[in-house]
C-alpha cells in the first residue's frame, strides 16, 4: 500500500512539473517582439511580388491555423496541450515550412544523443573514479594534483575551451575540421568516419568541463564520508582500504551522483546547445538556436517540450529506483 501511495504521488508530481514547464514555455515566445506569421507573409510578398490584400489575408489565416495561432490565447493554449503535449504534434516548422517539427527533430535527435549521451556517461564514470580517489586519498600528492586540475578546468567558460580546441587541433594542427563536416552522399562508411571526426572536438570540450564537475562533487562527498565513524570502525576491523573505498565510501556517495546523472541524461534531449552552435554540429541544439532567432514558435515548443518531459521522467525513475541504490530508503 505504501508503494502505491508513493508511486501515485510521484507520478502526480511529475505530471504537475511537466504541466508547469510547458505552460511557461507556451507563454514565453508570445512575448517575443517579432510575429512569425507576418515575417513569413512578408517573405512571400518579397518572393512573389505584390499580392492582393485578400490573398494576403487568406494566407495569413491559413498560416495561423497551421501554426496554432488562431483564436484567443486560451484557445491556442488548449490546442497546444491537446496536440503538442499529449500528441507530440507541434505542427509545421516556420523556418522549414511546411516540414513538420517532429520530422526535423527526428532527423537531428540521433546526432545529439550520439554526442551528448556518450560524453555524459564517460564524464560521469571517469570523474567519479578520480573524485573518489581524490577524496579518499586526499593526503596523497597525486590526489591533490587531480583536484587542482579539476578546480582549474571547471570554472573555465565553455566557449573558451571550445575556442582553444578549435585553434589548436583544427586551425594550427589541422587534425580535425574547424566546424562539423559530415558527408552524407558518399556511402555509409564515409558518413560514419566524417561523423566521428566531426564529433571528437565538441565531445572533448564537453568531457573536459563535465569531468571537472564530477571530480569536484565526488571528491566532496567522498571526503565527507571518509571521516564518518563507520569508516573508522571498518579500519579498526582490519578491512582493506580498497574494500572500504568501494563498498563503504563509493556506494554511500552514489545516491547523489546517480540523481545528478539522471538529470544530466534528461538534459541530453535538449542538446549540448553551445557545443552544437560553436562547432556547427547538426543536432537539436542548433535547431533551438535557429528557432529562437527566427521566432519559430512550433520548433521552440517542440524541442524544449521534449527536454522538459525527458528530465521529469528521468527524475521520476530515479525516485522509484532510490531504494535499490540505498537500502536505508523506503517507499513511504
Amino acid at each position: 500500500m505504501k508503494f502505491w501511495k508513493f508511486l501515485i504521488i510521484r507520478i502526480l508530481t511529475c505530471l504537475l512539473t511537466i504541466w508547469i514547464g510547458v505552460t511557461i514555455l507556451f507563454f514565453v515566445p508570445r512575448f517575443f517582439p517579432s510575429d512569425p506569421i507576418e515575417g513569413l507573409v512578408m517573405q512571400m510578398t518579397m518572393l512573389y511580388g505584390n499580392m492582393d490584400p485578400a490573398m494576403q489575408e487568406s494566407i495569413r489565416a491559413t498560416l495561423q491555423a497551421q501554426f496554432g495561432l488562431e483564436g484567443s490565447l486560451f484557445t491556442q493554449y488548449l490546442h497546444f496541450l491537446r496536440n503538442g503535449l499529449l500528441g507530440f504534434d507541434f505542427g509545421p516548422s516556420l523556418m522549414n515550412f511546411p516540414t513538420p517539427v517532429t520530422d526535423l527533430i527526428a532527423v537531428r535527435m540521433p546526432y545529439t544523443v550520439f554526442l551528448s549521451l556518450f560524453t555524459t556517461l564517460i564524464a560521469w564514470v571517469v570523474g567519479n573514479l578520480i573524485g573518489l580517489y581524490a577524496g579518499f586519498r586526499k593526503d596523497k600528492r597525486s590526489a591533490r594534483v587531480m583536484e587542482m586540475v579539476a578546480i582549474f578546468i571547471y570554472p573555465i567558460p565553455y566557449f573558451l575551451v571550445a575556442l582553444i580546441l578549435q585553434i589548436v587541433f583544427a586551425f594550427l594542427l589541422g587534425w580535425f575540421p574547424l566546424t562539423s563536416n559530415i558527408i552524407f552522399h558518399m556511402g555509409p562508411w564515409v558518413w560514419f568516419t566524417s561523423l566521428i571526426r566531426s564529433s571528437i572536438l565538441p565531445a572533448l570540450s564537453i568531457l573536459l568541463i563535465g569531468v571537472g564537475w564530477w571530480i569536484l562533487s565526488m571528491k566532496a562527498l567522498a571526503s565527507s564520508i571518509a571521516s564518518d565513524d563507520f569508516v573508522s570502525y571498518a579500519r579498526y576491523r582490519g578491512i582493506s582500504e580498497s574494500k572500504i573505498a568501494g563498498k563503504y565510501i563509493f556506494r554511500n556517495s552514489m545516491l547523489t551522483q546517480v540523481t545528478a546523472l539522471a538529470l544530466a541524461l534528461g538534459g541530453v534531449f535538449s542538446g549540448a546547445l553551445l557545443a552544437e552552435i560553436i562547432f556547427n554540429y547538426p543536432g537539436v541544439g542548433t535547431l533551438v538556436q535557429q528557432a529562437i532567432m527566427q521566432s519559430d514558435y512550433n520548433m521552440i515548443m517542440g524541442t524544449i517540450t521534449i527536454s522538459i518531459v525527458a528530465i521529469s521522467v528521468a527524475t521520476l525513475l530515479v525516485d522509484l529506483l532510490y531504494p535499490f541504490f540505498d537500502p536505508r530508503i523506503r517507499y513511504s
